[in-house]
């Protein structure tokens, strides 16, 4: 009877060791996908009152924005919808609908899992070795889902999207006219002066970053941007990466709005532009991911303020839909 019951605990041992050492590998794949460029794959960042609000369309991204991941800015009951989305929540609030629900998914179908897998069955344990394979692999996958959506709740803020502002961008035939209006606010004349600074700031503020040169960046974006950029650099230092972005050009942009509140110039400006982008080992310099010979193109919104008599500094990045 004794040998019985360790023969058994073996073999389940063994089968939890190869779901926890495939799972893991996957998992470490899975950590080098980092914060790659100044806000890559992410909103963040404060528009004054216009940050619940998303801003209009434009040729550049006729799909408009994505909703702000990350923002200081509080909402108050006047602050316009984004679309159907929630304003943002507190971090105390409950987890969102979605979340509880793959959650819930996650775990029955992982507990169910991971019960007949230590039993010797599995999800398809008793229709024959094949299957048997077929349900190790959809355990491994589950697991590794799991562990990725845990480690989503801890990187990201537990809050519901607020909306930033996204990248700028000039297009060949110069940019469309700005449009006015806005919640307590007054249009603003965007001038080729300002377009070309804009222009500028989209590849010293990409320079910047890849040099990790926070002071620079502090000259560039307002202080909430450049404690976003903090922490992804942070982020990548600790993973032993170093993210380094070139050859930054601006291949077309148009202004989606500007406008005056509380004093400030504010002007939000959609742009399409290419780079390289490479992320390598701090240590060897080994390139991890990205190809040093391939451009790659992004659309983002990019939002600036500027305070009386004061440079343009970006305040917002904003992902295009």
């Amino acid at each position: 009877m004794i040998g019985t019951v360790l023969v058994t605990m073996t073999g389940m041992l063994k089968r939890l060791s190869i779901v926890l050492a495939i799972a893991a590998l996957l998992v470490g794949q899975m950590s080098v996908v980092v914060e790659a460029r100044p806000g890559d794959g992410g909103s963040m960042g404060s528009r004054g009152s216009r940050t619940f609000s998303a801003p209009p369309s434009t040729n550049t991204a006729p799909g408009g924005a994505s909703p702000m991941q990350r923002s200081i800015t509080q909402p108050s009951p006047s602050s316009p919808s984004y679309g159907q989305q929630a304003p943002m929540q507190q971090p105390a609030a409950a987890p969102s609908f979605g979340r509880s629900l793959l959650g819930g998914l996650a775990g029955g179908f992982l507990g169910a899992g991971l019960f007949g897998m230590l039993s010797g069955q599995g999800f398809m344990g008793g229709m024959g070795g094949f299957m048997s394979i077929l349900g190790l692999i959809l355990q491994v996958f589950l697991v590794v889902m799991l562990v990725k959506f845990v480690i989503g709740l801890f990187r990201k803020p537990q809050m519901e999207p607020a909306y930033a502002e996204a990248a700028y961008g000039r297009s060949p035939v110069g940019m469309t006219p700005a449009s006015g209006g806005g919640p307590a606010s007054a249009p603003v004349q965007i001038t080729d002066q300002d377009y070309g600074a804009f222009e500028r700031l989209l590849s010293a503020i990409q320079d910047a970053y890849s040099r990790e040169d926070l002071s620079a960046l502090r000259g560039m974006a307002t202080p909430e941007m450049v404690s976003y950029f903090g922490d992804d650099l942070a982020r990548n230092s600790q993973q032993g990466l170093i993210d380094q972005v070139s050859d930054v050009k601006l291949l077309q942009g148009d202004l989606a709005e500007s406008w005056n509140e509380q004093g400030s110039d504010y002007a939000s400006v959609a742009m399409r532009f290419s780079f390289i982008n490479v992320m390598k080992e701090r240590a060897t310099n080994r390139i991890v991911s990205g190809d040093p010979n391939h451009k790659q193109e992004a659309t983002e919104i990019w939002t600036f303020r500027r305070s009386p008599g004061g440079p343009w500094m970006l305040s917002a990045i904003q992902q295009a839909h």
